[in-house]
């Protein structure tokens, strides 16, 4: 599928303000699966920009602002093509079939931080939770996995949330529901007590006209679980499906607050009053006529 993409975030202040170095993670990430046509940044006022590889081995920008503003505009374009039309397209190593399973020795220390299991109390509320909602669990990997996105995706509500931050798993379980951002977390952190390796990504997503389009407007997150002989195929627990090729993703990591969008401060002498609006377009483009 080919996708357009723009993306416009500005911050509008009501004096000028003096602008830490923003760490941005807005350009799409290239592989087999998602190839990069056409991709623009510009930051206005000015900014010099310096392309750098975190270590989870995502693309990101130091975008430096060397003025001060009462305006700051990021515009992102891009233009993408994916290929994973068939998020089933994979074969299981034989020992990963049946549920659940032990990953290789081999896979040990690279997997490390993305099966790190929260904390003790927390993977009893989770186990708790499990054992009222899940009580009749498919046997075999593929099946499990797909039950329990389903699982998550029909017993929570959406709730589109502007303000920042992530809410722990433990507060999307008792208040029933949350954004995306949300919803991937508590996902990861099922998998991770379960002995599933899970990262949270960041990305764009593309819905049809017509759609039940839970996050049109703003930027998407979802799960990658790490599966023998398939490696890392997404899940997205906001709709209940595997991710296919409407889904574009930035950057992953093993903490979700480590790859929001944009990330930094602004300062000023005197308190200063501030404005965030953002305009987020996943369009696909209809190929020319031959």
């Amino acid at each position: 599928m080919r996708l357009s993409i723009t993306h416009t975030t500005t911050y509008h202040y009501t004096a000028p303000v003096s602008l830490s170095p923003h760490l941005l993670y807005l350009r799409p990430r290239e592989s087999t699966r998602l190839r990069l046509h056409n991709y623009e940044l510009v930051c206005t006022p000015t900014a010099t920009l310096q392309k750098v590889r975190d270590p989870m081995d995502n693309d990101m920008l130091w975008a430096r602002f060397p003025a001060s503003s009462a305006e700051v505009t990021i515009a992102m374009k891009a233009d993408v093509e994916t290929f994973d039309t068939n998020p089933f397209d994979f074969v299981l190593k034989d020992y990963a079939i049946p549920f659940p399973f032990t990953y290789e020795p081999v896979f040990d220390f690279a997997l490390a931080p993305y099966l790190a299991p929260p904390f003790a109390k927390t993977q009893k509320l989770l186990r708790a939770w499990l054992k009222a909602h899940f009580t009749n669990r498919p046997k075999d990997t593929v099946t499990f996995i797909t039950e329990l996105n389903s699982l998550i995706f029909n017993t929570l509500g959406y709730t589109r949330r502007e303000e920042p931050g992530i809410q722990s798993s433990v507060q999307t379980m008792e208040i029933g529901g949350g954004a995306c951002r949300d919803y991937a977390v508590l996902f990861i952190e099922i998998c991770r007590t379960l002995g599933i390796a899970a990262r949270f990504v960041s990305g764009y997503l593309h819905t049809a006209p017509g759609d039940d389009a839970r996050t049109a407007g703003a930027m998407h997150a979802w799960v990658e679980v790490y599966l023998p002989g398939a490696g890392w195929k997404g899940l997205d627990p906001t709709h209940g499906i595997w991710c296919d090729d409407v889904f574009v993703p930035v950057a992953h990591a093993a903490q979700a607050e480590s790859v929001n969008p944009i990330q930094g401060n602004y300062y000023n002498p005197e308190p200063v009053g501030s404005k965030l609006s953002t305009s987020i377009s996943v369009e696909a483009i209809t190929p020319a006529p031959l």
